[in-house]
């Protein structure tokens, strides 16, 4: 089973800051992923030099939008930066003018860049609660179709949908998403924003995303699943601590 470890790039101190703490870690984390945000200076891709890639895999992401749908520039950053792992997904729509973007479909990106690179690992995302679930897997199978041999899901709170989702990706690399929900916060925004549902057991607490945790690692390592995690502003000793990563 493969462990992945996201990193925000909100600055270059904050990612190397958080990337130290990954390397204290036992060998249960073996994949860096970086998403690529809009806000921030710093671009997925550029981190690939800060990070010790004979321990790590390492998997940026790319925004479709960010992209012409010749492909033209991400191709030469999978050249410039010897990259053998991408995660394609369709990006937030901008906020503000301060970059270009396209209406790049993420389905045909993932296309033109398989036709590109056939022995590059494509990622894709999927999205457990956006939409319902039929529809969601519809969508992943044309990722899937158009070239995408793996996927990383948003996070998971309920065991049940796990479940589900896991019998439509049989035959796929798959991710299975967790970000521990401290605060109550927290846990309205990801109901609001997000349209989470919560199970009626969920506590934004330690105590309940640790056992959650836990029990994800085991019965995805049962199913031939893996996992990526999504810490989201908590305190990285006080929850990894106790998180049974091997």
């Amino acid at each position: 089973m493969n462990i992945s470890f996201e990193i925000v790039p909100r600055s270059l101190e904050a990612f190397d800051t958080q990337y130290a703490f990954v390397q204290k870690l036992d060998d249960g984390i073996n994949i860096i992923n970086v998403p690529d945000i809009q806000r921030f200076e710093t671009r997925s891709w550029e981190l690939a030099t800060r990070i010790d890639r004979g321990k790590f895999r390492f998997i940026p992401h790319f925004r479709a939008i960010d992209f012409k749908i010749d492909g033209s520039e991400l191709f030469r950053i999978i050249e410039d930066y010897q990259l053998d792992s991408v995660l394609l997904v369709s990006g937030d729509p901008p906020e503000g003018l301060k970059r270009a973007y396209y209406n790049t479909d993420v389905v045909d990106l993932i296309r033109v860049v398989r036709q590109r690179f056939p022995a590059l690992n494509i990622y894709a995302g999927f999205d457990p609660h956006r939409q319902g679930l039929q529809d969601e897997c519809d969508y992943t199978q044309r990722k899937a179709d158009a070239g995408a041999m793996g996927f990383f899901s948003q996070p998971f709170y309920d065991h049940r949908l796990i479940e589900i989702y896991a019998e439509h990706m049989l035959g796929l690399e798959t991710y299975i998403g967790i970000s521990p929900i401290t605060t109550q916060a927290s846990m309205n925004y990801w109901e609001v924003k997000n349209k989470v549902k919560f199970p009626k057991s969920f506590r934004p607490d330690y105590d309940w995303n640790v056992e959650f945790a836990n029990s994800v690692i085991a019965s995805a390592a049962a199913a031939g699943l893996n996992v990526y995690f999504m810490p989201i502003r908590i305190d990285l000793e006080r929850y990894f601590q106790r998180i049974n990563l091997v």
